[in-house]
């Protein structure tokens, strides 16, 4: 946290100053991944995992070839694919992971995203998420179910797509739903002057060569990338406003959602009430 605080502080200062100087600065406010240390309970959980490590490219920042860490538990015939979200990593997903493991015949796999927990990266994003997920499923097959959260509801649509899988259960946790409005609330948060920000955006188009607005979950998802869609949320979530949650599922009735009052964006995946729930589904869908 000390390192985002610090970009935070700069990215103040410079408001004022030539505008490409703040656009270099801004793709470390929007970019960086804070890592947290493991908890000792958390330690205890990979120490009880088979671990591996896979490769993606990243030609937008670090034009190299990353190594990124994962996490099995259990050898069972259907396997659980878990895909944490933005400053996040495998083991956050404690809680659920260890009451999934009470589930007969399951292999559950968890990884920490390029730039994320312990896998390589300085800056991280989107489609380095969605290759993570891609490569695990290369490796070690389609998931027959797919638990993900945040950033990670928008990175396995895009997996899914590209692989052309299509898993029995989607459970989607408090998606993020509009990458370019968190963008710009992130930016705003620190005084970010328009003319800077139209420069980022401009200047992320001509890297990435899609424009920001594309992604959009309520835009790329589809009704036919899995057979059994389920959305958690929390209405009052500061980090996905609920206007885009409504637009997501009012452009997408397939999904079936549940709303849990008061579970936040980052700690709804620790949430007795939703483990329980995603326990439940978890055992209709085996």
């Amino acid at each position: 946290m000390k390192k985002i605080k610090e970009i935070f502080t700069q990215v103040k200062e410079l408001q004022h100053s030539d505008n490409e100087d703040i656009t270099d600065l801004l793709w470390q406010l929007i970019c960086y991944s804070p890592k947290f240390p493991l908890r000792l309970q958390q330690q205890q959980l990979l120490d009880e995992a088979t671990p591996f490590t896979l490769e993606v490219d990243d030609p937008h920042f670090s034009h190299s070839i990353l190594k990124f860490n994962g996490f099995i538990w259990g050898n069972g015939s259907r396997k659980v694919l878990i895909t944490h979200g933005w400053s996040s990593k495998g083991a956050d997903f404690i809680d659920l992971i260890t009451a999934l493991r009470t589930i007969d015949d399951l292999q559950i796999i968890a990884f920490d995203a390029p730039g994320n927990g312990s896998s390589e990266g300085e800056l991280s994003n989107l489609l380095l998420f969605a290759e993570a997920v891609k490569a695990v499923i290369r490796t070690y097959g389609a998931p027959d179910i797919m638990i993900c959260h945040s950033l990670g509801v928008m990175a396995n649509t895009v997996a899914i797509k590209e692989t052309g899988i299509k898993p029995s259960l989607l459970i989607n946790i408090t998606p993020m739903v509009n990458l370019k409005e968190n963008f710009i609330a992130t930016m705003n948060s620190a005084d970010v002057p328009k003319a800077a920000q139209d420069k980022f955006f401009e200047r992320f188009n001509q890297i990435f060569d899609v424009p920001t607005s594309y992604f959009n979950l309520a835009d790329i998802y589809q009704e036919d990338i899995a057979v059994k869609h389920w959305l958690s949320y929390d209405r009052d979530d500061k980090m996905t406003p609920f206007f885009y949650m409504q637009e997501l599922l009012n452009r997408h009735p397939v999904i079936t959602s549940k709303e849990y009052p008061n579970a936040t964006h980052e700690r709804i995946i620790k949430d007795p009430r939703l483990i329980e729930d995603v326990l439940e589904l978890v055992r209709q869908a085996l």
